[in-house]
């Protein structure tokens, strides 16, 4: 008993009432209770109290794409990405979860695609896990060796990042993608590596279509 208690949403009541002569006894319908969150399975949007939003704009990703130039000419302004996300224990805390949606906007600099920032984990040996809500686009992933690779994302694939691997997300269609992540909560994030080397691939609109290419 002494597990349910600490979940107990009724803390002055440890233990259920049985007793059929005391009024309003506690029944097993009283421990259960709603979840504080709930995403929207049509389009990522995560619901409910505590949701933090980050955004990035065109001012916000100088050095990300490749066409400086071509990022220059667009409003600084222009939203190209933003998140939601629930961060249930402090940053760093070991056996937590994080989770969230990303929401890209459809768009290119150049030719190259409207993508997030990407990054490995700074804590490098943590994986994640993406969920396609809607949308088109690609995955795209790097080992340490800076081998890279891609996958499509489509509504309801699932994707599995293993650990040592940078991970970047490209929307290749004309909607909005959004998809949903899972990561732990030491992972943390190293930005400052991608920024300092970049991916050894960039997806690129070539005859129309996109195209992951070496760099």
């Amino acid at each position: 008993m002494q597990a349910a208690a600490l979940h107990d949403p009724h803390p002055t009541r440890t233990t259920p009432r049985t007793d059929p002569t005391v009024e309003d006894p506690v029944t097993a319908s009283d421990l259960i209770v709603d979840p504080r969150h709930r995403t929207d399975w049509a389009t990522g949007a995560v619901l409910g109290d505590g949701v933090e939003t980050l955004e990035r704009r065109v001012a916000d990703l100088a050095g990300v794409f490749a066409d400086g130039a071509a990022l220059a000419a667009l409003d600084p302004e222009l939203l190209v990405y933003r998140t939601e996300c629930v961060f249930p224990v402090p940053d760093g805390t070991e056996g937590g979860l994080f989770w969230g949606t990303t929401f890209i906007q459809p768009g290119r600099v150049g030719e190259e695609y409207f993508m997030t920032k990407g990054h490995f984990h700074a804590t490098s040996d943590r994986a994640e896990i993406y969920l396609t809500y809607a949308g088109t686009g690609l995955l795209v992933l790097m080992s340490r060796d800076r081998t890279c690779w891609a996958e499509r994302m489509s509504v309801g694939s699932t994707h599995f990042i293993p650990a040592h691997t940078a991970h970047r997300t490209v929307n290749v269609g004309d909607d909005i993608l959004a998809f949903g992540a899972s990561w732990p909560s030491d992972a943390g994030h190293d930005y400052a590596s991608i920024a300092a080397d970049g991916f050894s691939a960039r997806v690129l609109r070539i005859g129309g279509r996109p195209a992951l290419v070496p760099q």
